[in-house]
């Protein structure tokens, strides 16, 4: 038996419960993981209270969580890259939220011995999404790119990996996190009204490329210093596509290629993951209600 955080219906986090569930099998091509961290994301909370139940139709009772990093304790038939007491991170098929949990292989890479649970924990969902949508919007050295939130979950690895790449960039964030972003070689600037001023002194000329994580209706005003739509990616407003912006709901679309590149710019101390705090599963509806409050300056982790 295994726990696991269960919702049995739709609501606010008092409907989760920590329940005792028969530990999941892998099947072929797939891995059984003892859970040693799951990142908690935004999706999850709203896929708790239903707001995506058009999108991600799921049957009740349900668990949540995807971002996974844990010990390999179970094999499935045709798999050979890991074996059992493989230490592994990635993405689950089975929720996160738990004490045992099944990944397909091809979705885990190898965790690095010097890499900490809680940040192997943390990576898969908004790394992975970071780093296709540097690709969409081909960000290259020496280009500027803004970056809507930056100090959030996907917009921190935008960040780093865009810096990585030789880009200039700009970031949106409140003044708190103003100090973190400096110290990722980013350029950062208050949201709010003036926005376009304040990018403007640092980027006369406008910017390449503009990536949308806050969806606090910037869009126009990214168009304006992009000097068009083309260059406009959003991963929240989802209803300004007819502006001819791009609009990304991949989610984690980069998979294993984009954790290798995270993993190694960890390792070479080029990319640094802040954890906001961690929790135990039992207090799981603790965390989701810090991840509610869009005020979050890390990843969150639940430690099982």
């Amino acid at each position: 038996m295994s726990l696991a955080v269960q919702f049995s219906e739709y609501g606010t986090s008092e409907v989760l419960r920590v329940v005792d569930v028969p530990a999941p099998a892998p099947g072929p091509g797939q891995v059984r993981l003892a859970v040693r961290a799951a990142g908690v994301n935004p999706l999850d909370w709203k896929i708790m209270q239903g707001f995506m139940r058009q999108m991600l139709p799921i049957d009740l009772p349900a668990g949540l969580g995807s971002d996974i990093a844990g010990v390999v304790d179970q094999v499935g038939e045709g798999v050979t890259a890991f074996a059992v007491g493989d230490e592994v991170l990635g993405a689950s098929l089975t929720p996160a939220y738990a004490q045992s949990a099944v990944a397909d292989a091809a979705a885990l890479v190898t965790k690095p011995a010097t890499v900490p649970w809680e940040v192997a924990g943390a990576l898969m969902g908004s790394g992975a999404t970071a780093w296709p949508v540097l690709e969409r919007l081909k960000v290259t050295q020496g280009e500027t790119l803004l970056i809507h939130a930056a100090a959030g979950g996907v917009g921190t690895f935008a960040a780093q990996l865009a810096v990585a790449r030789g880009a200039r960039v700009i970031g949106t964030a409140s003044q708190a996190n103003h100090e973190q972003l400096r110290s990722y070689g980013v350029i950062p600037v208050a949201y709010g009204e003036g926005l376009a001023d304040r990018v403007r002194a640092i980027a006369p000329e406008g910017v390449d490329a503009v990536l949308d994580a806050s969806g606090r209706g910037e869009i126009p005003l990214s168009i304006e210093l992009a000097g068009g739509p083309e260059r406009v990616l959003t991963l929240v407003a989802f209803d300004a596509g007819d502006l001819g912006i791009q609009v990304h709901m991949d989610g984690a679309s980069g998979g294993v290629r984009a954790l290798h590149e995270i993993l190694a710019l960890i390792e070479e101390g080029r990319l640094h993951v802040p954890i906001q705090r961690t929790y135990p599963l039992t207090e799981a509806a603790a965390a989701l209600d810090l991840s509610r409050t869009g005020h979050v300056g890390g990843k969150i982790v639940l430690l099982p």
